[in-house]
């Protein structure tokens, strides 16, 4: 009768010691979160980021990790919408996670800013653009690998000024932290140059008829349009206004830069402009990333792909540095240089990149761009 017992015993001590090692092997993984949009209407940008971060991880993960410690990515989702930002945080945080490639959107980023900071978490965004999550706040622990939208802003004022030669210029926006700021920045750069700008006005997203805008526009003979905003509302502005006979050419921000647009605006979007980070992709120096990226059947010359990257690149590498401690890797990145996709690249006090290059493009009715002449 004690026979059994014992075994029963040593069975179950082996099992426990079992779940011992997993736990523990499980335990000695670094996680980095990836707070992202994977439900509502801004998947796509969830799905650059995610291509960038996650080739990185696999790549570094092949070489051995960090330290012999494999990376764990984690995707946590908060619809890029600004009152999901802190629960994604709080998810983030209640995980025990210390590092975030994201948040995707500038108004979700914003709302999220405080908790990260104050609980410590090194967020490294590639894609949330708006000056409003840095500026004035004097946080540790945010950080960027994009351009700020007062760097976007002028890039797209000038190619304007200079290249396009407006007379009279409209300039809209969602109404967003986004999108509002980066219009807000066209239109005041527009006017430092001389250029007319008739009208200054907010749409709804989300809404589906852009009727009484369009309306508006052909009325006050508008002849160039700049729209602070992201490709659905971009979308549906440029298929209406061709549908009701505006012809005029339509530019935006790097947010407008999604294939989807061309399913929404159909062949009215061949012509489009608009700002985007430098194509990294072409660079020379990028090849074996490149490769990795395409071999994976992923794209790597889409908006935020390899700012996304060199997020998780910036974060691997500090911790690689200085070890697995959140206040250290922020340290670190505010004193060092690192080289990562998108260039050797560093910060300022406020988390910003000391040098970013925004670059105007065209956009084609069969998905591709191309840089933009005029």
């Amino acid at each position: 009768m004690t026979t059994p017992f014992r075994m029963h015993t040593v069975v179950a001590a082996l099992s426990l010691a079992g779940t011992m090692l997993l736990s523990t092997a499980h335990a000695q993984n670094i996680k980095i979160a990836m707070v992202i949009p994977t439900t509502g209407a801004l998947t796509q940008y969830g799905d650059m980021v995610k291509e960038g971060a996650t080739t990185a991880v696999e790549l570094a993960n092949a070489a051995g990790g960090i330290n012999g410690k494999k990376i764990e990515l984690v995707a946590v989702d908060d619809a890029c919408e600004p009152k999901q930002g802190p629960v994604a945080a709080n998810r983030v945080i209640n995980a025990k996670i210390g590092y975030v490639v994201g948040p995707v959107c500038s108004g979700a980023a914003i709302a999220a800013a405080p908790i990260y900071n104050n609980e410590g978490v090194v967020v490294v965004t590639p894609s949330a653009t708006s000056p409003g999550l840095t500026e004035g706040k004097n946080y540790h622990f945010i950080f960027r690998t994009i351009g700020r939208d007062d760097q976007q802003g002028p890039a797209a004022a000038k190619f304007i000024a200079e290249k396009v030669k407006p007379t009279k210029v409209a300039v809209l926006h969602d109404k967003q932290s986004y999108g509002q700021g980066i219009a807000a920045s066209v239109r005041d750069d527009l006017k430092k140059a001389g250029i007319n700008v008739a009208l200054f006005e907010g749409i709804n997203a989300g809404d589906n008829d852009y009727s009484a805008v369009i309306t508006k526009l052909k009325s006050a003979g508008i002849d160039f349009v700049y729209y602070g905003g992201y490709h659905p509302e971009m979308g549906l502005l440029l298929r209406q206004s061709a549908e009701q006979g505006l012809k005029t050419r339509f530019m935006g921000p790097e947010g407008v830069g999604n294939p989807e647009v061309n399913a929404i605006a159909g062949p009215a979007v061949e012509g489009m402009l608009l700002t985007l980070p430098a194509d990294f992709a072409a660079n020379p120096k990028n090849a074996a990333i490149v490769k990795a990226f395409k071999d994976n059947k992923r794209d790597p010359s889409g908006a935020f792909q390899l700012s996304s990257y060199a997020a998780a690149q910036a974060l691997i590498e500090s911790i690689k540095a200085v070890g697995d401690n959140p206040a250290k890797v922020a340290d670190h990145l505010h004193k060092s240089n690192i080289d990562t996709a998108i260039g050797n690249i560093g910060w300022d006090k406020k988390g910003d990149l000391k040098s970013f290059d925004f670059q105007v493009f065209q956009w084609h009715k069969n998905g591709s761009k191309s840089i933009a002449a005029k």
